[in-house]
């Protein structure tokens, strides 16, 4: 039974939420509502898992490290201290329920209740007036046996789990949560970001080889053709953890394949010189192309996560460091280094299953075509356009990815919804995910535009909830 109180209005969360027809009601209800949910890509730290970790309450589960709502604040005139800093943990609360009402037409007002309502049957607004006693109740909550790390996930009936990692990552806490037969499945993704991006870096090159070193068990990293044989190494630690997807988050891609330039850059960052661009462009491209075979390899799926501008105040990102909020929508050209990345894989069939993301909405239909040129009709769907992702993790930005994807491609082959976050509470996300798309289907059986055909059309709002992605991914 959901909680209501005295000083609280009752939410506008009902059973129909965003199902503006009764086509998408039945589409949601009867179809995509139960389908278990496969996380392929998210940032919840799996040492919490692996403890099974209980929040002392809601603030240390809810605001911590969500730099989401962190930007709402600030935005909402909120003092630092009460997002990064050193106020204590009702305080942030007091601050951040106070915001909430601020926050409406931005997803976080959707996200808040529904979490709200779907982890502590709590379905009144959040606001100044019903902070304490929402914040008690939660906090209450969390404290018991069934509101553990373990347990949040088993409620949100969530079936596999894809943490994002390093390839210096010692992955001793996804062997604790395997041998510890918890039975959902959370496996490693391979991020080997720093291995290209520090080239520019020398001395945090330098400092990364040398863990890279260690934890692959050589003896060191020289040239670039030992720091292939780490990378591989770790590659294949990471395939014997059960590990099936590598994730890359750039600018844009590489595509400048010399590779004399490339061991140019690595010889130049090794001896503490900055490389030139015309190094570091064909290092990045070399490396990333020497990864994306292995994973080929392996028949892993990469992902491409491309158009983000990061740390652009640089002042707050000398005080808190990076991932705290102050990133940003980047205005990059991407279709003309892609499509030459990818066709020099498939041009020696070494393209794997890829997944490509845009945080520019502009670049939309650039990647819903790009997918096009390299399906080969080896497996359904081969080339993916990923969902919404970040900025566009939101009503409107996942409805225009789903028309570009249906204007262009196949909306039916959809691996679907994904979280993206580190927070075990952002799960009803897919719920979020999955109502949007059952209206967007609706809505167009309502219209006229497509055929009443409810079997066909619940097998297909069934399979991009769930069923694509466990055949994809294979897991």
């Amino acid at each position: 039974m959901a909680t209501t109180v005295s000083a609280g209005q009752k939410t506008f969360v009902d059973e129909n939420f965003l199902l503006r027809s009764e086509t998408a009601r039945i589409l949601y209800h009867d179809y995509a509502k139960n389908m278990p949910i496969i996380d392929y890509h998210c940032h919840l730290p799996p040492d919490q898992i692996a403890e099974d970790r209980q929040f002392e309450n809601l603030t240390q589960i809810w605001l911590y490290g969500d730099h989401y709502k962190w930007r709402a604040m600030r935005a909402n005139g909120i003092n630092e201290k009460y997002c990064t800093g050193n106020a204590g943990d009702w305080e942030k609360f007091e601050q951040w329920a106070a915001t909430v009402p601020y926050t409406m037409r931005n997803p976080l007002y959707h996200w808040t209740h529904l979490e709200l309502l779907r982890y502590f049957d709590i379905d009144i607004l959040l606001n100044k007036d019903t902070a304490r006693e929402i914040y008690d109740e939660c906090s209450a909550k969390l404290k018991q046996p069934d509101f553990t790390v373990k347990s949040l996930l088993k409620k949100m009936n969530v079936k596999v789990i894809c943490t994002t990692d390093d390839p210096t990552d010692s992955l001793e806490y996804h062997k604790k949560i395997s041998d510890s037969g918890f039975d959902i499945k959370v496996l490693p993704t391979f991020r080997p970001d720093k291995a290209m991006l520090l080239i520019d870096s020398p001395a945090d090159f330098q400092q990364y080889l040398a863990k890279l070193a260690e934890t692959a068990g050589v003896s060191q990293i020289e040239s670039y053709e030992d720091l292939l044989v780490a990378l591989q190494n770790r590659h294949d630690f990471f395939a014997s953890m059960g590990g099936k997807l590598s994730d890359h988050g750039l600018e844009h891609i590489y595509s400048s394949f010399e590779e004399s330039t490339a061991k140019q850059a690595f010889a130049a960052s090794l001896k503490g010189e900055v490389p030139s661009a015309e190094q570091s462009t064909a290092f990045k491209s070399v490396l990333l192309y020497d990864l994306a075979k292995m994973d080929h390899a392996k028949s892993w799926t990469q992902q491409f996560h491309l158009g983000a501008l990061r740390n652009n105040n640089a002042r707050m990102l000398r005080e808190l460091g990076p991932d705290t909020g102050w990133d940003s929508i980047g205005d990059y050209s991407q279709a003309q280094a892609l499509s030459k990345f990818l066709n020099k894989l498939d041009s020696t069939d070494q393209l794997a299953k890829t997944i490509l993301y845009n945080l520019n909405p502009g670049d939309n239909e650039v990647l819903a075509t790009m997918i096009g040129n390299y399906n080969d009709g080896s497996v359904a769907g081969k080339m993916q356009f990923g969902s919404g992702w970040w900025f566009l993790d939101q009503k409107d930005g996942m409805e225009k990815q789903m028309n570009a994807l249906s204007n262009m491609g196949l909306l039916s082959r959809f691996v679907g919804m994904l979280t993206d976050s580190r927070s075990f509470l952002s799960y009803p996300r897919h719920e979020y995910f999955r109502r949007i798309l059952c209206n967007l289907i609706g809505n167009d059986v309502e219209n006229g535009e497509l055929p009443n055909d409810l079997p066909w059309l619940g097998k297909l709002v069934s399979d991009i909830s769930y069923n694509n992605a466990k055949n994809y991914f294979g897991f």
